[in-house]
């Protein structure tokens, strides 16, 4: 009988939970992040704003829980797919991209608004699930990057870790960028994101004055 008990307990827990999630994709995405509040996402879900507090401490903390479980599936995808087929380094960068610029097109109002509201993201009960998921996505492109300079495949001054960061930091910022359009063309992106790849696998060429002569220095 404790065991029925408790699994009805965690059948409404789980119930509760799943219609706090769709009120807050439905509010954010009808009315907007910045005009929903957290009682109108309690009352839409049917819950009391103390069940709410449960699982998120604010309103930007209600976001991330509703993107965790989305970006963490893109890691379980991106892994999977990456088992199915051997690449090429930069086919394996844009498979596990591709994967969540699809994810992001799907819902690109709380998208939009999730990428402007992770930065200093770092305090809620949502924010160490979401800051472990990045650090699984940053993980996946460094072991790349580390296994191919392993094979002699490419060659750096620098550590895996710094060449995979150059790599993350492209991937967000052209992210940004490409959920300003109006239409969102995953194809058209990951032509655009490997070209910029490319210019970090193969580098600039530069000749020594172009890193280390200023101004100063130049020929009158």
């Amino acid at each position: 009988m404790k065991a029925v008990a408790r699994g009805k307990r965690e059948l409404n827990k789980e119930e509760k939970l799943r219609r706090i999630r769709t009120a807050a994709i439905d509010l954010f995405t009808s009315k907007g992040y910045d005009d929903t509040t957290t009682r109108e996402i309690a009352k839409r879900a049917k819950v009391a704003m103390g069940t709410v507090f449960v699982y998120a401490e604010t309103k930007r903390d209600l976001l991330f829980l509703v993107i965790n479980d989305d970006l963490e599936a893109c890691i379980g995808r991106a892994r999977h797919a990456l088992q199915a087929d051997r690449l090429s380094l930069l086919e394996s960068l844009l498979l596990i991209l591709r994967i969540h610029y699809e994810y992001f097109a799907r819902k690109p109002i709380i998208s939009r608004v999730a990428l402007r509201e992770m930065y200093f993201y770092d305090s809620g009960k949502q924010a160490d699930r979401f800051h472990q998921t990045r650090d699984r996505l940053a993980g996946l492109l460094r072991d790349l990057v580390a296994s191919a300079m392993d094979e002699k495949l490419i060659h750096s001054a620098e550590s895996a870790d710094c060449v995979s960061e150059a790599i993350f930091a492209i991937y967000q910022v052209h992210l940004r960028r490409w959920l300003e359009e109006d239409k969102l063309d995953v194809s058209d992106a990951m032509r655009n994101l490997g070209r910029q790849i490319r210019v970090v696998m193969s580098g600039l060429a530069p000749r020594p004055e172009a890193l280390t002569q200023g101004r100063s220095g130049s020929k009158k």
